[in-house]
Order: C-alpha cells, then sequence, then structure tokens
C-alpha cells in the first residue's frame, strides 16, 4: 500500500506526520503519495523536513503531482508547460530532493493540448527531475489517448500509472479506465479507497465531530458517499467485519487492493492511530464468498435498497 499525504501540513502536523512515516516505513512500506497544491505546498514541505532525517531517502518511492493551483475544493488546473515544470522545480524544492520518483499530472485540463501537457512529462524525465511519469483523474478514453500517445515513435516516456477514486462506494473505472490501464500496462493508484471515510463505518450514527465531514473544507468531500446507497454497502461492509473479527476499514481495504490492476490502495490518515489500523489489511485475505457479496451490493448496476 502507498501513504497518502493530503492531511500533512493542515490536520496533521509534523510530529503525527513522522510517527506516521517511522510506522508506515517499518511496516515495509516504500510508496509516499502527495501533490503541489495538498495545503497549497504544506505537504510537500513536511514531507521534505523528514526525508533524510527521519528516515532515509533511499528507502522511499516519493510521488507527486502537478496541475492545480489553490485551497482544497477551490484549486485552479493548469497544466501547460510552463505551470507545469515550474511546479515541479517548486515541488523539488520544497521536498528538498534532487528529483521524483514518480511525478503525475494532477488532472485533464481541455483547455491545454495534450502534447503539450505530455511534453512536460518527457522533458522532466529527461532532465532528471523525475525517474518517471503518471497521469491522475483521466477518464477512460483521455488516459488511452495519453498511453497511446507516450507509445509512439519511442521518443516518448512511457506512462506507468494513473491514480483514480476507486472504492467499494465508487467503482465507476471499471468501466472504462480500468480496462484501459491493464491494455497500457499502466498501474492503478486508487485515491480514496475508504470511500472518503465512509467505509470506516464512523458515520453510521451520525457525523462525529473530530471526523472528516465535521470539517469545513472537507464536508462536501464526503457527503456524496452518505447517501442511501452508501449506507448499504457500509452496512454490508461492517456485517463481514464482524465475521471475521476484523474493523471495517481493514475489509474494503483488502478488497480493492485486490482489484485487477490495482498496483498500491493510497492510505490515508490524520494520526498514526488511524494509520496502523489501516496498515492491518496487509495481511487480511477475505474470503471468496465475502468477497461476492461485496461484489453484488457495491455493483454499479445493482437494484436500489428498497
Amino acid at each position: 500500500m502507498a501513504l497518502g499525504t493530503l492531511s500533512w501540513g493542515r490536520d496533521t502536523d509534523e510530529h503525527e506526520a513522522r510517527v506516521q512515516l517511522e510506522e508506515f516505513v517499518e511496516h515495509g512500506g516504500t510508496l509516499v503519495d502527495t501533490a503541489a497544491s495538498y495545503g497549497e505546498g504544506a505537504s510537500e514541505r513536511v514531507l521534505g523536513a523528514l526525508i533524510g532525517t527521519t528516515i532515509p531517502r533511499t528507502e522511499l518511492v516519493i510521488a507527486t503531482k502537478a496541475g492545480r493551483r489553490g485551497p482544497f475544493g477551490q484549486d485552479v488546473t493548469d497544466v501547460s508547460r510552463k505551470a507545469l515544470l515550474d511546479q515541479l522545480d517548486e515541488s523539488l524544492d520544497r521536498l528538498d530532493v534532487d528529483y521524483v520518483d514518480l511525478w503525475q499530472v494532477h488532472t485533464w485540463d481541455d483547455g491545454t493540448p495534450l502534447d503539450e501537457t505530455l511534453g512536460a512529462l518527457d522533458y522532466a524525465v529527461a532532465s532528471g527531475r523525475a525517474r518517471y511519469a503518471g497521469v491522475s483523474n483521466y477518464a477512460g478514453w483521455q488516459t488511452a489517448w495519453a498511453a497511446v500517445h507516450q507509445t509512439r515513435a519511442g521518443e516518448h516516456t512511457r506512462l506507468v500509472s494513473t491514480q483514480m477514486e476507486y472504492s467499494l462506494v465508487q467503482r465507476d473505472i471499471e468501466d472504462e479506465v480500468v480496462p484501459a490501464a491493464r491494455q497500457f500496462g499502466l498501474g492503478i493508484l486508487p485515491w480514496s479507497p475508504l470511500g472518503r471515510g465512509v467505509l470506516t463505518g464512523k458515520y453510521r450514527g451520525g457525523t462525529p465531530a473530530d471526523s472528516r465531514a465535521a470539517t469545513p473544507h472537507l464536508a462536501g468531500f464526503v457527503d456524496r458517499y452518505l447517501d442511501v446507497r452508501s449506507r448499504q454497502i457500509v452496512e454490508a461492509v461492517c456485517t463481514a467485519a464482524d465475521g471475521l473479527g476484523v474493523q471495517p476499514l481493514q475489509v474494503a481495504l483488502a478488497w480493492v487492493r485486490d482489484r485487477p490492476g490495482v498496483a498500491a490502495p493510497i492510505l490515508g490518515a490524520r494520526t498514526a492511530r488511524q494509520l496502523t489500523t489501516q496498515l492491518a489489511a496487509e495481511d487480511l485475505e477475505l474470503p471468496d464468498e465475502i468477497r461476492a457479496a461485496l461484489d453484488d451490493v457495491s455493483a454499479p448496476d445493482a437494484p436500489p435498497p428498497s
């Protein structure tokens, strides 16, 4: 699994971030994902302060993204060559590293020619600023178009990954993105594999005061999965967890971890305690009958609950 840092520098301070990173590495984790826009650079700064002091650079696979600027939920998109490369240099400065292992375009933009966007990825790799390149939040046809473009003439940097929202309550990518990724050999990095927190089961009785849905900047982010269909899926996850003697979030993570094409779900935890519980999912193997039941109840074409 991968360690996400969306909350670092905002809801997660440097002390908690340090404990998270240490525990993640102790469990064998290597891939740490951030973005230039997370906390308007705060996430990268916190991670940069820990690289080399808390964990050696050589033990980490650092992934970041460019193409968005501004506060969470109000950010603006700019995937032009200049904007992307400027952000990459800013990211390297905040992270205090010479290169990142994976550099990703954060989102698609109809206003920028694809050749220009992907040309920035080529330059980043050719100049040594990034080792590998990927995309994020691309629709299926966009993923395929970008992948085909990067395989032409052998002069481009082949894409290695696509980062998409994917969980039991959000399976839309299975229609087009997953087939495209598998066809072109891109590893899928699911973000929000816990359905923006609802698959933990903590919203079954309302909105806890210390939850994401209770914070002004993330309430709208969570609300979309507090509907009737999502509640039905959450109940199925909780029933499975009770039967297995584990936490609901561990069931949800194990399910997405084992989906076809998935390389590493990105864990998102505000505290070290939350991360410890999530990492325990690594050892969980879901029985076939439970996996089938979860597949059925969460299927996009499943009948609505009565």
